[in-house]
């Protein structure tokens, strides 16, 4: 029986190792197309590894950013991924706060709201919500957070929320015992015990606000401001050429920083989806 387990292991092994392999292939493919000429790139050298003739450098990665652009646009990017991130870690553990531990029609119906808007397409409300923001004056990178917040929080809020059922209410009632007002046992007691779930939710809603194209696109003025994902679409010369070289470079710019950050954080993201999506 052992030995009939560890030969499926093996074989799941294999199979995700390849998955793996599959998965890498295309990110490799743009890293070793980044180093190369524009001449390499548009031909069947795309596929090849960087030869002494097709080697270009860091010449694509100075073009990328020198561009006109480009770090305006990074700019953006970190301004609407820092204030999305740190609104709906503060905003959405808040609302789960209350969510947990004041029972009622109101704190179950909010919780059924968060959960249900997880599984509303954004096709569905991304027309009516491009309105919206316009009208409210929502399409500048620096208050477009508030748009990430609304649709961050279902997720969010969901996995604060089985954290919290976890968290023994003993704790905070010592500490309204020992004086402290709610807004005082929140931030010194229940937020330091949220960390590992803190964590987690910060790191996956940082990539998806990173990496997310479709709602500046939709909001931004595209004139005005671009992010990082808007902007690889525009390397383009005064003919439509696509640069390619730079286009390349720019997007392993844009994956490096997200990458770290996933690295760096990954053992908190198991630890914090598992106390969020099991416990209580």
């Amino acid at each position: 029986m052992k030995n009939k387990n560890k030969t499926i292991d093996t074989v799941w092994s294999c199979i995700l190792a390849v998955a793996s392999v599959l998965y890498m292939y295309p990110i490799v493919m743009i890293l070793f197309n980044s180093f190369k000429q524009e001449r390499a790139i548009t031909t069947n050298a795309a596929f090849k590894l960087p030869t002494a003739e097709t080697f270009a450098g860091l010449e694509n990665y100075v073009n990328a950013v020198a561009s006109k652009g480009f770090l305006q646009s990074l700019g953006y990017s970190f301004l609407i991924t820092v204030s999305s991130v740190l609104a709906i870690l503060l905003f959405c553990s808040m609302c789960s706060w209350y969510i947990t531990r004041v029972q009622g029609f109101i704190s179950n119906g909010l919780y059924m709201l968060f959960a249900f808007s997880m599984v509303v397409p954004f096709q569905m409300v991304m027309f009516t919500l491009s309105q919206t923001a316009d009208q409210l004056k929502l399409n500048k990178p620096w208050n477009i957070w508030i748009i990430y917040l609304g649709f961050g929080a279902g997720l969010a809020t969901f996995m604060f929320a089985g954290f919290m059922k976890s968290i023994p209410l003993e704790v905070e009632e010592a500490s309204m015992i020992d004086g402290c007002n709610p807004l005082q046992t929140y931030f010194l007691i229940v937020m330091p015990m949220l960390k590992p779930t803190m964590v987690s939710v910060g790191i996956l809603e940082a990539m998806w606000v990173w990496n997310d194209y479709l709602l500046p696109t939709l909001v931004l003025d595209i004139k005005k401001f671009k992010t990082i994902p808007m902007l690889i679409q525009y390397f383009r010369g005064s003919y439509g050429r696509v640069e390619m070289g730079p286009m390349m470079a720019c997007i392993m710019l844009t994956i490096i920083p997200i990458v770290i950050i996933y690295l760096l954080g990954q053992k908190h993201i198991i630890k914090g989806v598992a106390a969020g999506a099991v416990k209580g």
